[in-house]
């Protein structure tokens, strides 16, 4: 089956590279002429990071600056940056993977220290259906019916994933069940799931492509994939969870990452991330026309009960090690003893 989606994101990638490739330069300048700097992210906002460098590139500070850009699975792409792959400026799904490179001395320790705590886009989990909705799924406790088949991206390699996780672990817990009962609720989840794929952006793929009958995910992602032209549907859980995705600029970036960031927070840009779906982090920012909306005047209604990381899990540092931990972590078991993990 053709997928729009894939090859919009496809197109996204070749124009940024020929951007990049054009004029040359000097990778350690700071005229925007002999300026290209290096964006590594995870696959979600690849649409919304060019958009916002097309706007950038009209104004006086970011004026013939390029871009050389790697989009990938979250966790990947920050152990790649570990590893060498050059980035002037971070975009990760989770806090802890922007935590890995300032353990590595890429990142300063005081990155998240400003008005924004580090956070540069944010969304909400929300459970994408076929058009139609003929399995009726109306919220969390639909999923572990039998018969209904979930894709959702593995938290090994996927930030996604875990926002995923946490959400709908917070529909038992932040209603009044214990840690057993969401532990519980999670096994019945993931003997459901049909596919782990590695990404965020892989399990929309594999989704639009066919597979299951529910897709855990953004609802920037369902906003997008509607407006390049995939018919379904999505629901917002009463309970979600407040997807906040973390950006920073490393220890040797180049001196215009700054003003790039600086561009990301500010109004014109957050504006950029909401035309391609994301929730403004910024007061003010228009949102009205927002294409692929179901609203388009309104196209991000307040959740009925809407969790955060800070009130309901203390922090990244935290979940991490109770949830994602390699050995000890209660979702990985819970993936583990699925037999879905690969």
């Amino acid at each position: 089956m053709k997928n729009r989606i894939r090859a919009a994101a496809a197109l996204a990638a070749t124009a940024v590279l020929a951007l990049s490739a054009c004029g040359g330069g000097d990778n350690g300048g700071t005229t925007g002429s002999n300026t290209t700097l290096n964006i590594v992210g995870f696959a979600v906002p690849e649409a919304a990071n060019k958009a916002i460098a097309a706007e950038w590139n009209k104004t006086d500070a970011g004026k013939g600056v390029k871009f050389q850009t790697s989009y990938g699975a979250s966790g990947d792409q920050s152990r790649a940056v570990v590893a060498g792959l050059k980035a002037d400026y971070v975009h990760f799904s989770v806090s802890s993977d922007v935590t890995r490179l300032v353990d590595a001395n890429l990142v300063a320790k005081d990155w998240n220290a400003g008005p924004n705590k580090g956070i540069v886009s944010s969304s909400i989990v929300v459970l994408a259906v076929r058009q139609g909705n003929p399995k009726n799924i109306q919220g969390w406790d639909d999923l572990i019916k039998p018969g209904v088949q979930i894709v959702t991206p593995n938290p090994a390699s996927s930030g996604a994933a875990r926002w995923n996780a946490l959400a709908a672990w917070g529909h038992i817990t932040a209603n009044g069940g214990t840690d057993a009962q969401a532990t519980e609720f999670l096994t019945k989840l993931f003997a459901n799931v049909v596919a782990l794929p590695g990404s965020g952006r892989d399990a929309t793929t594999s989704f639009l492509g066919g597979t299951g009958d529910v897709l855990l995910a953004y609802e920037n992602e369902a906003i997008l994939a509607t407006q390049a032209g995939e018919k379904f549907d999505w629901v917002v859980p009463s309970t979600t969870i407040l997807i906040e995705n973390p950006g920073a600029i490393l220890t040797n970036a180049d001196p215009k990452a700054k003003d790039w960031l600086n561009f990301v927070l500010s109004k014109d840009g957050q504006r950029q991330f909401a035309l391609k779906g994301f929730r403004p982090i910024v007061e003010g920012v228009d949102t009205k026309g927002i294409e692929g909306a179901k609203d388009p005047a309104n196209p991000f209604p307040a959740p009925q009960k809407l969790l955060t990381v800070s009130k309901d899990f203390e922090s990244w540092s935290a979940l991490s090690k109770k949830f994602f931990d390699e050995k000890e972590g209660i979702i990985v078991k819970v993936i583990a003893a699925s037999g879905k993990a690969k």
